[in-house]
């Protein structure tokens, strides 16, 4: 009898751990998003930087975030949808899908991915949990902001990898290519946390051969001193237009509760009408008020000397942000 009843609940053991096997794993993450922001400058109407779909003075809605992932075995999901203002000017092709995407770890070092993911270009990101200023670098807006299409990432060590993407230009991430059959392809490496990227091909907007490269990085000068770097070029032969620019992140952590943090940005836009140029220099005070709950204070002033540059038609503009930004 102690033989059955042994076998009996060795079989229950089997069919209760094959059946947990089978469940998968479901997670749930997001975050939510608003601000005040005002123009300092005599006369000027918004601010510059404030990623929205309208030049923002006064109280603004930033964007509510929910990722939803779903993994068993070697395969998973992710469903990631955003709402508001800034989720619109970043996604304006897609609506609320931010990223949708099926992905398969071949092995240990190999994963396929396929659908919509956020761009491996540039030091910035759309949610701005992601970012530690609240408001985004000319260079984040020259964009792409995401790609449809497939990617394949390989670790090699624990310090060397590599991605592989050949995608729909990304000024069409509706979930469909243009008729012209016109992609996009992408590299990136990366070694000690500085990443080399690289796109090239059509953009959606109508030029067939724009070369994307950037560089994104940083360093860490002491325990509580961090230096990040982002530098980037694009050019298109057939329009003969592109942009470069540069930008600095210096952000220092004075405690568990605040951080400090300076970004200056040069950025420029090349055609063959001639060339204009805006810096952006932006002081930027993170606090946490709670372990999912940061208060963002920024300070940006903006400069050319392009007549008529800015909002109002300024040439120089400087705003103020306070911004609440809840991750969970």
């Amino acid at each position: 009898m102690k033989k059955i009843i042994f076998t009996a609940l060795l079989a229950v053991s089997f069919i209760a751990t094959g059946q947990e096997e089978e469940k998968g794993t479901v997670t749930l993450s997001g975050t939510v998003d608003t601000y005040y922001a005002t123009n300092l400058s005599t006369g000027a109407i918004g601010t510059t930087g404030i990623l929205t779909d309208v030049p923002a003075n006064g109280f603004g809605l930033g964007m509510a975030n929910t990722i939803f992932s779903y993994e068993k075995g070697k395969a998973g999901v992710v469903a990631d949808l955003t709402f508001g203002p800034r989720a619109n000017a970043a996604n304006a092709y897609t609506g609320a899908i931010n990223q949708l995407y099926a992905y398969y770890n071949a092995s240990e070092n190999i994963t396929f991915t396929l659908g919509q993911f956020n761009t491996f270009y540039g030091y910035e990101v759309i949610s701005p949990a992601g970012n530690f200023n609240y408001s985004v670098s000319y260079l984040f807006n020259a964009g792409p902001f995401s790609h449809t299409g497939l990617k394949m990432d390989y670790a090699a060590t624990d310090n060397l990898s590599f991605m592989f993407a050949i995608t729909n230009p990304h000024g069409v991430v509706a979930g469909a290519n243009s008729t012209s059959d016109d992609y996009q392809l992408g590299f990136q490496t990366g070694y000690k946390g500085q990443f080399f990227n690289l796109a090239y091909g059509a953009d959606g907007f109508g030029d067939t051969d724009v070369l994307y490269v950037d560089y994104t990085g940083g360093f860490d000068i002491s325990d509580a001193l961090y230096l990040g770097i982002n530098a980037a070029y694009a050019n298109s032969e057939d329009a003969d237009a592109g942009y470069q620019g540069a930008a600095l992140y210096l952000q220092n952590t004075f405690s568990d509760m605040f951080s400090l943090g300076f970004r200056p940005e040069f950025y420029t836009v090349t055609s063959a009408g001639g060339n204009t140029s805006q810096s952006a220099y932006t002081f930027t005070g993170n606090t946490n008020l709670t372990a999912a709950l940061k208060l963002i204070t920024e300070i940006r002033y903006d400069t050319s000397e392009e007549v008529g540059s800015f909002i109002g038609g300024e040439n120089n503009i400087t705003g103020l942000t306070i911004a609440a930004v809840y991750s969970f």
